[in-house]
């Protein structure tokens, strides 16, 4: 078929790692499932480094071993500066095993093999079909039940169905353009440029961080530089900066013809401002220098809605949400909201519970998944400024909570609270949080390993603050306090890289999700040997 067919049970918009997941699980659930795809692939997408989260995604689709032999460039590990009055931390992935490792990739050929994937698992795939307008049922207001649809070639057409998936990236046609509820984060209006380097040198060549990711602040404490190698040869540098800033900073200086400074001469004078990523650069040339395209730009401001699901859809990836790329999430995440997508909209098809809980389940596995990942991004921001970030308004108090329930008995014990969510408490978390980019390297762990009890570095443990580990620690040991530090921050987010695993332990409104292949669905609390199903009004 060269066109979308009139109906389909379940209706994916976008392509991209969200959608094409998301068709995935479904299809290899035996459903109907049409993805469409308003672009043809391959095509050109940022965002190029990948969580070690995303291999237990994959590996619930069958799909590792087909990234993993791809040749993509293998990531070992992060170099992390955030202080240039501090030397850089490293964390290393594969401390436990290679095969805890990720991979730095080339958008275009990644999301490419997930769309193709999505096709292999029964999904029937349509690119450069564009959506158009959504109908909604005129007798259940709120709930989606067609969507018009037009090709390149101007054939336009309507398909009926079920169930939607929002994965339309920023365009984010659900919540834009008829929920009308994204919502800007304050705090991180930020800008980004980049572009691609070759014959650059690598970090630590011929050891066992060998062309690692370096992550390094800026020296006036504006934004941070990235630098990621790829399996072209070529390393991705990218600066993201606070918007106002950058305005200020082009506009000062000697203007072009558009008033302002150009994107090429300020991207490479910023750089200028990061000694570890010009020390890496080298004698390395940018791809392009002079051509328009020589530097990319886009605006990189966080944002989030305030529900990602209702009456027969669910929202995922972008579509909802997007974090600062600091720490790499925006795979993660979007696998997360597809796959919670699937899982619920099993649960509603099969009938374990009601569409109302499935989709309430949805917005808060995403919502909590969202939040636990902003806050630690906020917490590295408030180290790189050496400020506070006024972020009340950015965050959901319910999502917080359910986010950070581990840990906030923790934090209360050592921040002013009542029966709210505080400033002061977000600081404190904030604080906490910073820590998992503690300035620590395999050395350090392994010299406080053989110094301290073993419990104190178990994943496992209880967790402790900075005042728990001041009180049992020598004042001196300061690297045995970062350790630690990082170690018990790891805590509030280390859960979620098990991925599979996290969906089927982690209950949201007393459900947690069944993870097998053909029963996927949600499930209740067992209590007193039987499973208990809650009321969707509770």
């Amino acid at each position: 078929m060269s066109n979308p067919p009139n109906t389909t049970q379940i209706l994916v918009i976008g392509g991209g790692p969200a959608g094409s997941y998301a068709a995935s699980v479904l299809a290899r659930e035996g459903l109907s499932v049409v993805l469409v795809e308003a672009t043809q692939f391959p095509r050109y997408h940022i965002g190029e480094s990948m969580l070690p989260s995303i291999r237990p995604f994959m590996r619930f689709i069958d799909a590792e071993e087909k990234v993993s032999s791809h040749g993509f460039t293998f990531k070992r590990g992060v170099a992390t500066k955030l202080r240039q009055d501090k030397k850089e931390g490293y964390s290393d992935f594969i401390a436990m095993g290679h095969d805890n490792g990720a991979w730095n990739v080339i958008r275009s050929e990644f999301d490419d093999l997930l769309l193709s994937h999505a096709s292999k698992c029964g999904a029937a795939v349509f690119q450069e079909t564009a959506i158009k307008e959504i109908r909604f049922d005129a007798c259940t207001p709120g709930r989606p039940v067609a969507a018009s649809w037009c090709k390149s070639d101007d054939q336009t057409g309507e398909i009926t169905f079920d169930y939607l998936i929002d994965c339309s990236g920023r365009n984010g046609i659900m919540s834009t353009k008829y929920l009308k509820n994204r919502t800007l984060n304050r705090s991180l209006n930020n800008f980004a440029c980049w572009g691609y380097w070759e014959h650059t040198e690598r970090y630590m060549p011929n050891s066992n961080r060998d062309n690692a990711i370096w992550l390094e602040a800026l020296e006036d404490e504006s934004g941070w530089v990235w630098f990621i190698p790829l399996h072209d040869g070529s390393k991705s540098i990218g600066i993201v900066m606070d918007k106002q800033i950058m305005l200020a900073k082009r506009k000062a200086k000697q203007p072009g013809d558009n008033g302002r400074q150009s994107l090429q001469d300020f991207y490479l004078e910023e750089l200028k401002r990061v000694p570890g990523v010009i020390k890496l650069i080298g004698k390395g040339t940018l791809r392009n220098t002079g051509k328009t395209d020589a530097v990319k730009m886009a605006n990189d401001q966080s944002y989030a809605a305030t529900s990602y699901a209702g009456d027969h859809f669910r929202i995922a990836g972008d579509a909802g949400a997007f974090i600062d790329p600091f720490f790499s999430s925006g795979v993660h995440l979007a696998f997360t909201g597809a796959l919670s997508a699937a899982i619920t909209i099993c649960a509603s098809i099969r009938g374990s519970v009601s569409e109302s809980e499935a989709a309430l389940w949805h917005d808060a596995k995403v919502g909590s998944a969202y939040t636990r990942f902003l806050l630690v991004v906020l917490g590295t921001y408030k180290q790189m400024r050496n400020q506070h970030l006024p972020i009340m308004s950015d965050i959901d108090e319910d999502n917080f909570d359910r986010a950070f329930d581990l840990i906030r008995p923790v934090i209360q014990g050592t921040a002013d609270v009542g029966h709210r969510l505080s400033e002061d408490e977000l600081q404190k978390t904030m604080d906490f949080c910073q820590n998992i980019f503690a300035p620590t390297t395999p050395e350090m762990y392994a010299s406080v390993q053989a110094r301290v009890s073993p419990e104190l570095m178990s994943p496992t443990g209880p967790i402790m603050t900075s005042a728990d580990l001041d009180r049992i620690l020598d004042p001196g040991d300061i690297d045995a306090k970062l350790v630690l530090s990082e170690i018990n921050a790891r805590k509030a987010i280390h859960p979620m890289y098990s991925a599979t695993v996290n969906f089927g332990v982690e209950y949201h409104r007393g459900l947690t999700a069944v993870m097998k292949h053909g029963k996927l669905g949600l499930v209740g609390k067992k209590e007193g040997g039987e499973i208990v199903i809650p009321s969707s009004k509770c």
